[in-house]
């Protein structure tokens, strides 16, 4: 069973599974998962819990040791596992397996990991361990999904933000989950009437967005101009180095020329699996190959060589309207002849 993380909460009001497997790359809904989990399964009698950070000098002993005891001579116990951040290794999965075999009603198994890959959804431990429980996701939500979680917080703080006002803070926030949370305790407490719009927010907030490079490369595929240029105005307030950026939109400038090339003689699906795009990220590759040509690449190739000549010839001269320009021209709509 497969639960996103803003559901979980309805989930543990009806069932408290033996286990949760809980994946994901946020902050925020990771750690507040793990504290629903545990606030369900104190109030069912589970009194002690166990934390282990796997690595590969683990002692899996210590987990037998816990999963072997019974509540007839100790407390119901809560056994948490956090992954390495490379993920399973074969002597993880191994020990995963082992484990999924002995968990039994005293026991609460929660193995906490970054996103999952295709192939870890597919492993044969990950399949033992999530039939017995639930799968909790706790992937960021983007920039379309963003407004509905801040209209979910929002109602859980007795909040009612105006639409102009829920879009403000999703781009003020976007990539940093937790400073939003922080943000909607402020107005609750200035506000106790709950009405918030942009007045209100430019009286009390200041901006929390976090952007990193994947997110400007996101909104250069999809052809976004203003977000790519307000993303890049923020890096560049942060002291984002222009080499960094540079080196990124590079290999992404490459495998573009490359991928339309192949398209002359392949068709676009048959390119994504050569180059193994992620289906996440397919509606952006088709934006770019759409709307971009090999002349057009290879322009952008040419300006990103001066950009890099100039950074690290010129000291005293910045690039960063050099890749503002690159920014904004391969964001350009395709030019029918």
């Amino acid at each position: 069973m497969r639960v996103f993380a803003d559901r979980l909460g309805k989930q543990l009001s009806k069932q408290l599974h033996p286990t949760y497997l809980i994946f994901g790359g946020e902050p925020l809904l990771l750690q507040e998962s793990r504290q629903a989990i545990q606030k369900a399964a104190f109030a069912q009698g589970f009194e002690e819990r166990h934390r282990f950070a796997i690595d590969s000098s683990f002692d899996w002993n210590l987990v037998y040791d816990c999963c072997q005891a019974m509540s007839l001579f100790s407390a119901r116990q809560i056994i948490e596992l956090e992954l390495p951040e490379a993920g399973v290794n074969a002597a993880i999965a191994k020990e995963l397996l082992a484990i999924a075999d002995l968990l039994h009603q005293d026991v609460l198994l929660v193995i906490i990991g970054t996103k999952l890959t295709k192939a870890q959804e597919n492993a044969k431990w990950f399949k033992a361990l999530s039939s017995k429980g639930c799968w909790v996701s706790c992937l960021t939500p983007d920039i379309q999904r963003l407004p509905q979680f801040v209209q979910a917080r929002c109602r859980a703080l007795n909040l009612k933000p105006d639409p102009e006002a829920v879009q403000m803070l999703a781009q003020w926030h976007e990539g940093n989950l937790f400073a939003l949370t922080q943000s909607l305790e402020k107005l609750a407490l200035l506000y106790p009437d709950g009405q918030l719009n942009l007045i209100r927010l430019e009286e009390s907030l200041s901006r929390h967005n976090h952007f990193t490079a994947f997110h400007w490369i996101d909104a250069l595929l999809a052809g976004k101009a203003n977000r790519a240029q307000r993303i890049m105005r923020q890096l560049e307030a942060e002291g984002v180095e222009v080499v960094i950026l540079a080196r990124t939109i590079q290999k992404e400038l490459s495998q573009l020329l490359a991928m339309l090339q192949m398209m002359k003689s392949s068709s676009m699906s048959q390119v994504f699996e050569s180059y193994r795009i992620w289906q996440s990220k397919r509606p952006l590759y088709s934006a770019a190959l759409g709307r971009l040509s090999v002349v057009r690449v290879s322009q952008l190739l040419q300006l990103l060589a001066k950009i890099e000549i100039l950074t690290k010839t010129q000291y005293d001269q910045s690039s960063w309207p050099l890749l503002h320009q690159l920014s904004a021209e391969m964001c350009l709509p395709q030019v029918k002849l």
